[in-house]
């Protein structure tokens, strides 16, 4: 398929495709081949260009990640169209609306909070996110069973985003199953983060917590730890060094 036919095949798609940031990108493309996280960021406002090429590829239309070097001579990615015989044309519609008395549902449901750092906020402030990514499942039509999506507050769901686009599962496996079992679709049960066999543990510090926090940081300095390390030793004085430790 030559440039241009390819081209003519996309154009036609994009008139499917109803994602502003989305037809951003894949406009920029047509016409300038790629487009950077630099570009994304200084002409387009977007403050999480891997967002905006995510959109993208739930849109349907393959994207491939290279390196480029910035204005200041950095290293930075850059996107441009994959193989187009890999597009997705039952998700060119893009990601589904979810009505209110969904959103309603899971904001109840979740005591307010997000879904990962528990920290609580507004509704306003928390997404409606699928457990497992889009792009590994994509959109299961007419699906709104609360078991199946989180909230998550716009910190957290960039996080998120991040370990999950440099997942093999997400690049290539696409395993539903594996997703279930991870860290990002059930932080209180799971057996792996992205595929690394590793624990983590979010935590928002709010309002009146803000002190105790500030009184941890103060004692982390004073023992020249930072902090997370030093909440190891905490728990480690608490419950005991672990097993060969």
């Amino acid at each position: 398929m030559t440039q241009s036919t390819e081209h003519k095949k996309i154009k036609r798609l994009l008139e499917k495709i109803s994602n502003k940031r989305a037809r951003i990108v894949i406009e920029h493309i047509l016409e300038n081949g790629f487009i950077t996280t630099e570009q994304l960021e200084k002409r387009y406002g977007y403050n999480h260009p891997p967002r905006a090429a995510r959109d993208v590829r739930e849109s349907g239309i393959p994207l491939e990640t290279f390196r480029v070097k910035d204005s200041e001579g950095r290293s930075i990615a850059a996107y441009r169209f994959g193989d187009l015989k890999q597009v997705r044309r039952g998700r060119l519609e893009g990601r589904q609306t979810f009505p209110k008395k969904f959103r309603d549902e899971l904001y109840a449901r979740s005591g307010e909070k997000c879904s990962i750092c528990s920290g609580i906020f507004e509704q306003r402030y928390l997404q409606v996110d699928h457990r497992v990514p889009y792009e590994v499942a994509g959109d299961t039509k007419g699906d709104l069973n609360p078991e199946n999506f989180m909230l998550v507050c716009g910190s957290c769901n960039r996080a998120k985003s991040w370990s999950c686009e440099h997942c093999a599962n997400w690049q290539s496996g696409k395993s539903s199953q594996v997703c279930l079992k991870c860290y990002w679709a059930n932080t209180e049960n799971y057996v792996h983060v992205a595929l690394r066999e590793v624990r983590r543990t979010d935590i928002l510090w709010n309002e009146n917590e803000v002190e105790l926090y500030e009184r941890l940081k103060e004692s982390a300095v004073q023992n020249q730890f930072p902090i997370p390390e030093y909440v190891k030793k905490i728990v480690e004085k608490q419950l005991g060094k672990p097993k060969g430790g």
